[in-house]
């Protein structure tokens, strides 16, 4: 009998999602004193969040991680009204750090158990800083994983093939005996194919258009199955 496929996993979109991120900044912006309409908030997010997917590969240690959220308080600042800007760069990244809250989606704890307790080897391959091992500890995932590979730490990022070849060779099997899912057909899906693994569509939204060859769920509840297979 074949050992259980290994199932590589992205992170954000498919293990964890962002609790209201505008809201919460409005409202730790508030508490620091400035009151921002939320559109304005959004706005200026999106922003730094463009700056941050562009420049995260940076921070491939902890220090290197502390400058990354200098320099997006810093783009946050830029972008928000003045009442906001005044309230300086520390405390900016102290309202931003505060605002950006990751949970678990629902079914996502129990479904890595049953993977677990199946023997299928879970590991994670995401497009993040140094930090996603906080988030995952914090998150309570981190023990139901067998890894985490960072673009960051690893210096190669989706969809280049190689960080899914690093991942299969630290979950001890070959393409042919995995799959990877996560919701970027760009990333994760193109990547996948490139590296000659099984690509799973989380498509929460039902919004996607997943390319040929590649099954789509919409949330891990699915894998069970397709893992199975």
């Amino acid at each position: 009998m074949s050992a259980p496929r290994a199932v590589l996993l992205d992170a954000l979109g498919t293990l964890v999602g962002l609790d209201g991120p505008v809201e919460l900044l409005a409202a730790e912006l508030a508490r620091r004193g400035a009151v921002v309409e939320e559109a304005a908030v959004g706005a200026a997010l999106r922003a730094e969040m463009r700056f941050y997917r562009a420049q995260h590969d940076r921070a491939v240690d902890a220090g290197a991680l502390e400058a990354l959220r200098d320099d997006c308080a810093e783009v946050l600042r830029d972008a928000l009204p003045p009442c906001a800007a005044s309230l300086g760069v520390p405390t900016l990244r102290e309202a931003l750090l505060a605002a950006l809250r990751f949970t678990p989606y629902p079914e996502v704890p129990g479904v890595l158990r049953a993977l677990r307790t199946a023997g299928h080897p879970l590991v994670v391959v995401s497009n993040w800083d140094v930090s996603l091992h906080d988030v995952l500890a914090d998150t309570g995932l981190g023990p139901l994983l067998d890894g985490v590979l960072t673009s960051a730490q690893e210096r190669v990022a989706k969809p280049d093939p190689e960080l899914f070849a690093r991942a299969l060779a630290l979950a001890g099997r070959e393409a042919s005996r995995a799959l990877h899912a996560g919701d970027s057909v760009e990333h994760d899906i193109a990547g996948a194919h490139a590296a000659g693994i099984t690509a799973v569509l989380v498509d929460r939204d039902a919004t996607a258009r997943a390319p040929h060859g590649a099954a789509v769920v919409r949330d891990l509840e699915g894998l069970l199955a397709l893992a199975a297979g």
